[in-house]
């Protein structure tokens, strides 16, 4: 067994990079057995690694990655970990509503891991295609002023590790990927928004985006809540921890400040048809407890973005977005992107 390997499941040493670099040799040149990666994948999913041996795993892909090419200057992600109650597609909800608003958002994402439409689903079902390249993405974001990304931005030994593990299912296995996605992918955008759901990863979470933070210099913002969503709420209080210019600090962000309704959980839930909900909440015929929320992620998007700091005005002017119809008729505005493409 390599090890690499070894050492995760003893859990009696850290793996340094140069450890992780040899394993994803060997998984490239097929030297890495079926049960290795089941192995690797049930170790890193089972307990978040310590702290060393996260950011040489972190790094590793780093090194590996391709250059990304000229940075996406002023555009921000939204992207949670997965997991948490079962909702709309809040944050992709939000990517078009900001976007509407005049915030650049290039947001990644996956397909569905533990709930019932991912991102991604989401998207196809849409009739949005993902960009391919870093290239076609900027493209996208100058013309409608938000991308959607497709599988590039992932390391390669993603899907390498997904593929070995076959027939066995790689979504159990693959939760630490699911987790620690938000910082696996190569998206150069100025400031992240990114949803925790799973109070018992935050440690290792956070870990992961003050790396990200210090490396490459981008804002990233972890909000968490008592409900356990992987984005803010707007019914409840969130604390928000900002890794910014170096720095570290957390705030409280209450929603009813901002003119959001009371509501729970059940009024964010999918529904029988979740792209009907989904286009029924940005042309403003949604549960007034989902619109909030979505515009609560859409402001927040603003100003970690830095397009503004007035919260009352992002909230304002997200609520605007979906209230003259510019969020909806930027959905129907990539649907036709991807029709004129195929």
């Amino acid at each position: 067994m390599h090890d690499a390997v070894s050492a995760l499941i003893a859990r009696d040493r850290p793996v340094d990079r140069e450890a992780f670099h040899s394993l994803w040799d060997a998984l490239h040149d097929g030297r890495l057995r079926r049960g290795e990666s089941a192995a690797l994948l049930a170790s890193l999913s089972t307990r978040t690694p310590d702290r060393a041996t996260l950011t040489a795993l972190l790094e590793s892909f780093e090194e590996r990655r391709p250059p990304a090419g000229e940075p996406f200057t002023g555009a921000v992600n939204i992207v949670g970990t997965g997991g948490g109650p079962p909702t709309l597609n809040l944050s992709t909800a939000a990517a078009f509503v900001a976007a509407a608003a005049g915030t650049p958002v290039v947001k990644s994402g996956s397909r569905a891991h533990t709930s019932r439409m991912g991102s991604v689903d989401l998207l196809q079902r849409l009739g949005v295609v993902p960009t391919s390249s870093h290239e076609e993405t900027h493209e996208t974001l100058g013309r409608f002023g938000l991308a959607f990304t497709g599988p590039h931005v992932y390391p390669a030994e993603i899907a390498l590790l997904a593929r070995s593990v076959l027939p066995l299912d790689f979504r159990p296995l693959g939760r630490f990927v699911n987790t620690f996605g938000p910082f696996l992918a190569g998206v150069p955008a100025d400031a992240q928004l990114t949803g925790v759901s799973d109070a018992r990863l935050v440690t290792g979470v956070r870990q992961a985006a003050e790396h990200v933070s210090r490396r490459t210099g981008r804002t990233v913002w972890l909000c968490t809540n008592e409900p356990g969503a992987d984005e803010l709420l707007g019914f409840t209080p969130n604390l928000v921890r900002a890794y910014e210019d170096g720095a570290e600090d957390d705030f409280v962000l209450e929603p009813a400040r901002f003119g959001c309704r009371p509501g729970a959980l059940a009024d964010l839930a999918p529904g029988a048809d979740p792209v009907a909900g989904f286009r029924a909440l940005l042309a403003g015929e949604g549960h007034p407890a989902a619109e909030d929320t979505v515009c609560l992620n859409a402001a927040a998007l603003s100003v970690a973005a830095r397009v503004t700091g007035d919260w009352h005005e992002a909230v304002r002017t997200a609520r605007a977005a979906i209230g003259d119809g510019s969020a909806l008729a930027l959905v129907d505005r990539l649907r036709s992107r991807a029709a004129v493409a195929a």
